[in-house]
């Protein structure tokens, strides 16, 4: 049987316990200070304390906003006693922050999108590199139960951010504009919305199973002097391409601005 205690039962912890929980080989322990958000978590063991918790465990993935951190951590390495294998999904902390506020070189940072709630997460996963290479193997094991994972540098984080932490958004925002557009020529909102959605998944499905560059998908569907021409025109004259570049590139400055600031506030701790 495989264990974890998960530290913070909110959206993303809540999903995380949620998708382990539902395996029959993965026993989850669980605790938050609001025991309402656990309480609706099932299948899992509701810890009694926070110290309760990290005592009683061997791998620990903390799942409180990176604010609360550098509260916990003087708890933590206590209960710890630097024996323990730790997971964060706090977002802008560093495994250098991590590494020397819990006492130990066991650490990997996770950076999962919303998507976790539906077992769809993309999650970046990010070991330290003297971490031990079962902690490695066990949190891909982790990531993979609530989605896709990646294995990548930490120094690469930022990007991956900017393409997938917050470019759900950027999706979303696409489904709706498609959707209004439909509603401009004569489609009710919610189906136009169904049909923008059902698109975006038709068009990554064939993408994922052909493996071709985008550009190249986007060329078959285009024929001369068609209706698709026109309207990649439309996107070209908006500055679409440079516009979504764009998106990736402020969101990803913004997560190394907060990563700095959380490793100023870990050393201050």
């Amino acid at each position: 049987m495989k264990k974890i205690g998960i530290i913070g039962a909110g959206n993303m912890g809540g999903a995380i316990a949620q998708a382990l929980s539902s395996e029959n080989d993965w026993q989850v322990s669980i605790f938050d200070p609001d025991s309402a958000k656990t309480e609706s978590l099932h299948g899992c063991r509701l810890a009694t304390s926070m110290e309760e918790l990290v005592q009683s465990e061997d791998l620990l993935l903390l799942a409180v906003k990176p604010q609360v951190l550098p509260s916990l951590y003087p708890i933590l390495r206590k209960a710890g006693s630097g024996q323990k294998r730790w997971i964060s999904i706090a977002a802008g902390v560093s495994l250098e922050t991590l590494t020397e506020n819990l006492g130990t070189e066991e650490v990997v940072r996770f950076m999962p999108n919303l998507a976790a709630q539906v077992r769809q997460s993309v999650t970046a996963v990010t070991p330290n590199l003297k971490a031990s290479a079962s902690l490695k193997e066990r949190a891909l094991q982790v990531a993979e139960l609530f989605g896709s994972a990646f294995t990548l540098p930490e120094d690469q984080i930022a990007a991956f951010t900017g393409i997938s932490g917050s470019a759900i958004a950027y999706v979303f925002q696409f489904f709706h504009a498609l959707a209004m557009g439909g509603v401009a020529e004569g489609l009710p909102y919610p189906q136009a919305l169904a049909i923008a959605r059902e698109t975006c998944l038709s068009a990554a499905a064939l993408q994922k199973k052909e493996g071709a560059n985008p550009v190249a998908l986007a060329t078959m569907v285009c024929s001369a002097g068609g209706t698709t021409i026109e309207g990649m025109k439309a996107l070209a004259n908006g500055g679409f391409d440079a516009t979504v570049m764009a998106a990736v590139s402020a969101s990803s400055a913004k997560f190394r601005l907060l990563e700095e600031k959380a490793k100023q506030n870990g050393k201050q701790c």
